[in-house]
Order: C-alpha cells, then sequence, then structure tokens
C-alpha cells in the first residue's frame, strides 16, 4: 500500500492501552516511598490517567486525576476502575494546569506532568528501543507528538542507539503547533485544537521541545480525513484496535508517500483506547 517496510510497535497491548505505561511506572517508581505518603496527581485527557491511576493502585499511592470535561468516556470509565480520583475541568490548557494547581495544593500530592517531567520522558523512550533492539537502523522512525513526551524520548533512543535513523514526529494537520513550533524554531502553543485525535491536543513543554529541536528530523502533519482513513484501514488490514492518535503515524505515510518510498521504517502505535461505539468512519 505504501511503497515501503512498515515495523509497528503496538503500544495498544500495553494493560493501561497505551504507551503512558512506560512513563508512569517510571516516574511512580523513582518517588515511590514520598508518593505513599502524598499521594500523586496530574492532568490528562486520558492515557496517561489511566496509566497513572493503575501505577499508583498496584503501588499503594493515591492518584488525583485532573481531566478535561470532553475527555473520552471509556477513558474516564477507565480510571475510574483504576482507583483514580478525577477531578474536571474545562477542556483548555490553562484550565488543566491550573486545577492541578489546586489539588496539588489542597492534597500536598506530587505532580507528575504527562510529558514534561524527565521520568517521563525516559520511560517512554523505552518503547523506541525495544524496537530498535528488533529492528536495527531503520531509515525512519515515526511517533505521535502532542506535548512531546513520546517523541522526545524517541529521539533520544535514536540518538544513543542508531544514530543514523531519522525521527519523524506525525501530528494532525488541525493541531499542528509543534510542527510550527519546530520549524520556526520557537515555541507556538496549542490553541483551540479541533482534531478527532484528542491524545495530541496538548502543546510541547519546556523539556520536550529543546530535545525535539535538537534530535528530531521533522514534523509532519495529516489531515483529518487521513487520520480517519488510517485508523481504518490498520483496523481491517492489522485486525487490532487503534484509536485516532495512533493512526497519524500512518496517516503521514500514506499522505507523503515520497519522503518514504522504498525505506524501513519503524512506527510507534501510541494507543487503543478508542471509543469504539463511536468510530469516526460511521460519524455522519
Amino acid at each position: 500500500m505504501t511503497g515501503c517496510n512498515i515495523f509497528f510497535k503496538c503500544e495498544n497491548f500495553q494493560i493501561a492501552g497505551a504507551f503512558k505505561s512506560r512513563g508512569a511506572s517510571n516516574a511512580v517508581f523513582q518517588h515511590l516511598e514520598i508518593a505513599r505518603h502524598k499521594g500523586v496527581a496530574t492532568h490528562s485527557s486520558g492515557n496517561h490517567a489511566q496509566a497513572l491511576a493503575r501505577v499508583a493502585g498496584h503501588s499503594g499511592v493515591a492518584s488525583y486525576i485532573v481531566m478535561p470535561e470532553n475527555s473520552n468516556p471509556l477513558k474516564i470509565a477507565a480510571v475510574q476502575e483504576y482507583g483514580g480520583n478525577i477531578i474536571f475541568c474545562k477542556p483548555t490548557l490553562q484550565s488543566r494546569e491550573e486545577t492541578l494547581q489546586s489539588v496539588i495544593s489542597e492534597t500536598g500530592a506530587i505532580e507528575i506532568h504527562p510529558y514534561d517531567n524527565t521520568d517521563i520522558i525516559a520511560g517512554q523512550a523505552t518503547a523506541a528501543k525495544e524496537l530498535l533492539e528488533e529492528i536495527p537502523e531503520p531509515d525512519f522512525l515515526i511517533a505521535p507528538v502532542g506535548g512531546g513526551g513520546l517523541l522526545s524520548g524517541t529521539a533520544l533512543a535514536c540518538h544513543y542507539y542508531s544514530p543514523k535513523t531519522q525521527v519523524i514526529g506525525a501530528e494532525p494537520l488541525n493541531a499542528n503547533d509543534a510542527q510550527q513550533s519546530f520549524r520556526q524554531r520557537t515555541f507556538i502553543p496549542s490553541v483551540n485544537p479541533d482534531t478527532i485525535a484528542d491524545g495530541l491536543r496538548t502543546s510541547l513543554g519546556k523539556y520536550t521541545f529543546p530535545v525535539i529541536l535538537n534530535h528530531v528530523t521533522d514534523i509532519l502533519t495529516v489531515s483529518e480525513e487521513g487520520i480517519i482513513e488510517a485508523m481504518k484501514q490498520i483496523w481491517l488490514r492489522m485486525k487490532i484496535i487503534i484509536e485516532p492518535s495512533s493512526a497519524v503515524v500512518l496517516g503521514i505515510i500514506m499522505e507523503h508517500p515520497e519522503r518514504f518510498r522504498g525505506k524501513t521504517i519503524g512506527a510507534i502505535i501510541s494507543g487503543g483506547n478508542a471509543d469504539i461505539f463511536k468510530l469516526p468512519w460511521n460519524e455522519k
């Protein structure tokens, strides 16, 4: 279909359904004794929320999760099932951060930021490291980019373990703040992103942005139609459940075929927490 060889790293098979389990585990384990006394807190639209609630619950740690009120209902239900204490907020980055700070002030919990945290970035890097152990020196390694935790971790893994591999970020065209920031070499925040890829609506952070500037080759975008088509093809051809945010890695290959033709590509499928009762190709 694409004229290239693609090897998918299927993080949708993680127990909490996404790569976020890696960073959340690493971050909680680094501060376990303090966390058991004070708890942990974060803001997240879903996947980091689930991962943090799960690892906290298994570790005897209370978790306080700030979630936008328009979050995927299945992700909300999963956070509750894992024992997370949910505090809802308006669906803006400002509201998420202000609500989180209020929760931390009230509880004394340790902040585990969903992406702008060095322990999180190190944990996310292990996905690319494992892929490179199986597929040495691919021409490209592609990861989705929202806040940049996965992409910056992927870039660092390639820097140390496969320096000849070009790292590409994949982003929705309707939420292309990371591409703008990367190409203009200055931070541009995400403002009212309108994309089906709900996990990619956040802005880059103070830790992730410099890593991306220094170690990523390029950031490419894909249309909403392209995201839906890529998601559909993975469901149909690979027989696995992925969410829209994961589909961007195949979407950019399908929309930029000349860039990848004839190459060997590693692509990270970031998660599989799709709302199976509201699939995009069934929406009118």
